[in-house]
């Protein structure tokens, strides 16, 4: 079983102390390659130099998450512009709207938001969006850039019925993670995720965050790492009614074509 990480934040300071045994456990449980987040200025930047680390294995996306779009200056742009020049970097984001934090103000949010959709238009890139509680803006945003855009995919989507077809209508992928295996805010996707077609399904960890609540045991320090993923596409294709070797490699095949990346 071949997996890939669409979603894992490596560049956080949790995995510092055992980095390489952190990736040596994630191989050892059928991770083949990852996409490491960039998700401000300073992170972005680190991503890449985590993925030139390991050609062929891990690679990155460049953008600012809606938590730190106050940072989004005419100097960032032309620094996620430089990073976005290196072949190892193959996603716009994470970028979108977080209307359930608001560590950012709403309008600092669209203005990033924006020029990010941008970014993506002038690089031909796919992008990584996130968006929470946010649907309505969310959507109008995207819809000023119809026809422009490239392939996106909703990473770590959480949302409703509603939602999720709202994105699949607009032919936009869908990155799950562990909150499926939350019974305290995730059994409404058990219900809903054999909606998504093979061909726009993903899967992630959101590393160090999100750790399923059904692994077994749970570690103490209550860390994530990409070596979960597998339980993940387990839990998903029990929820989806197929057999796990086939879930696990659609995801695959979604994820090399959607990033457009080389068989490891």
């Amino acid at each position: 079983m071949q997996l890939i990480d669409i979603g894992a934040n490596l560049g956080h300071e949790s995995f510092q102390h055992d980095f390489d045994a952190m990736l040596a456990r994630a191989r050892a449980h059928g991770v083949v390659q990852m996409v490491v987040t960039g998700a401000s200025r300073g992170g972005s930047a680190r991503a890449l130099e985590i993925a030139q680390a390991h050609p062929g294995f891990l690679y990155a996306t460049a953008g600012v998450h809606p938590h730190h779009a106050i940072e989004y200056t005419d100097e960032a742009d032309a620094e996620l512009r430089a990073l976005h020049a290196h072949p190892e970097v193959v996603a716009v984001g994470e970028c979108g709207l977080d209307y359930y934090r608001d560590f950012s103000p709403r309008h600092a949010q669209r203005r990033a938001f924006e020029r990010q959709l941008q970014l993506g238009v002038d690089t031909g890139k796919p992008l990584f969006l996130h968006q929470r509680d946010a649907h309505a803006d969310f959507m109008a945003v995207m819809r000023n850039f119809d026809g422009r855009l490239g392939p996106a995919v909703v990473h770590c989507f959480t949302g409703t019925k509603e939602e999720l077809f709202d994105y699949l209508d607009q032919g936009w992928h869908i990155g799950i993670t562990g909150w499926l295996c939350d019974e305290r805010r995730g059994l409404h996707l058990r219900e809903i995720v054999r909606h998504i077609p093979a061909e726009r399904l993903m899967i992630e960890t959101d590393a160090p965050y999100l750790l399923p609540r059904t692994v077994r045991p749970q570690p103490s320090h209550r860390r994530n790492e990409p070596m979960y993923l597998r339980h993940i596409v387990e839990e998903l294709a029990r929820d989806r009614g197929e057999p796990v070797e086939v879930t696990a490699a659609a995801t695959t095949a979604t994820a090399r074509a959607f990033f457009r990346l080389p068989a490891p």
